[in-house]
């Protein structure tokens, strides 16, 4: 099979012929169809998260059908059409799993990052974290559900109850909440980079009631703000947007330094959280809410090869929604 690996931190990733993986006791494989390009897979390459596996296929937002089965791989036939999240494992005993909360297992894995992922034509995966998907979403449009979606949907059940919802940074993750927030009736303001009119426009054709500038104020004052831009200065912002008692959401799993700022901005009972990853809770309750959503998926298609070219455009913001590799 072909494959693009990350050999070497800050490197390019580079095309290889690899054996198809076979699959342990746990695991399927899976004939990759499309795996979304995320804005993690950039901080796994740049160097901001730290140690992973080498050499590294990247990618977690895997969209495939199940062609081999380990042993113990039941309840998903061969030819089940599955998704493949950020979250690849964790132990199941500690603390952590046994509270609910999987998602920060110390031994967890993590598709693309500590585990090969989907910048390939086949995967492995352990079938216990895989997600049947819902149909009414073709391979392409269902990739970027996998993380932009599912850690978007955490972020939004951590906001509390929202009828005043703002999103700072209009992406990926963004263009599908928006879409799912309005659809359960709250207002949604959307912030992007300042003078970005496209993508405010593309906000107000999702649903967004408003949207402007990252600089400019809240309309109204915000019962909770998601983060999803990766700007630490943008915490003390959303802090002054939203009303006493707010939630402030930080969405990314990195973030440049937040700075100094006022306890007044932070007073009055407003709470400032991060999200980490997600649980298979999570992407249960958001699948059955993609189910009974029409999302809008916007995504530009790249081949396996120009993996690099996904990436670079990416980094520049030269397109709104979701890319996408198509094996």
């Amino acid at each position: 099979m072909r494959a693009m690996i990350l050999e070497r931190v800050g490197d390019p990733l580079r095309l290889v012929e690899r054996p198809v993986p076979e699959p342990a006791r746990h695991q399927v494989v899976i004939q990759v169809a499309a795996c979304g390009v995320c804005r993690t897979d950039l901080h796994v390459i740049d160097g901001d998260l730290p140690d992973p596996s080498l050499p590294l296929v990247c990618g977690h937002e895997v969209v495939g059908r199940i062609v081999a089965r380990g042993a113990d791989a039941s309840g998903l036939p061969l030819g089940t059409r599955v998704g493949v999240p950020w979250l690849g494992g964790a132990c199941g005993h500690c603390n952590a799993c046994l509270r609910g909360q999987e998602n920060l297992c110390p031994a967890a894995r993590f598709t693309g990052y500590t585990l090969d992922g989907g910048y390939a034509e086949y995967a492995v995966a352990d079938a216990r974290f895989c997600f049947e998907l819902p149909a009414r979403y073709r391979d392409v449009e269902a990739a970027p559900l996998l993380c932009a979606g599912l850690i978007g949907y955490r972020s939004y059940r951590l906001a509390g109850n929202p009828v005043a919802l703002g999103l700072y940074g209009f992406g990926a993750a963004a263009h599908i909440l928006c879409q799912l927030a309005a659809h359960e009736g709250r207002r949604v303001h959307a912030f992007t980079r300042p003078g970005d009119l496209e993508a405010q426009s593309f906000a107000r054709s999702l649903g967004a009631t408003w949207a402007g500038g990252s600089d400019e104020p809240a309309p109204e004052p915000l019962d909770a703000a998601i983060l999803f831009a990766p700007v630490g200065a943008l915490v003390p912002l959303a802090l002054q947007a939203v009303r006493p008692g707010g939630v402030v959401v930080c969405g990314g799993i990195h973030m440049s330094d937040i700075p100094g700022f006022p306890y007044r901005l932070l007073w009055g009972e407003r709470v400032v959280r991060s999200v980490a990853n997600l649980t298979r809770a999570d992407g249960h309750a958001f699948f059955a809410a993609a189910a009974r959503t029409p999302l809008v998926l916007a995504t530009h298609t790249y081949p396996l090869d120009q993996a690099n070219r996904a990436l670079a455009d990416l980094r520049a913001g030269a397109f709104t929604g979701a890319a996408v590799l198509v094996p």
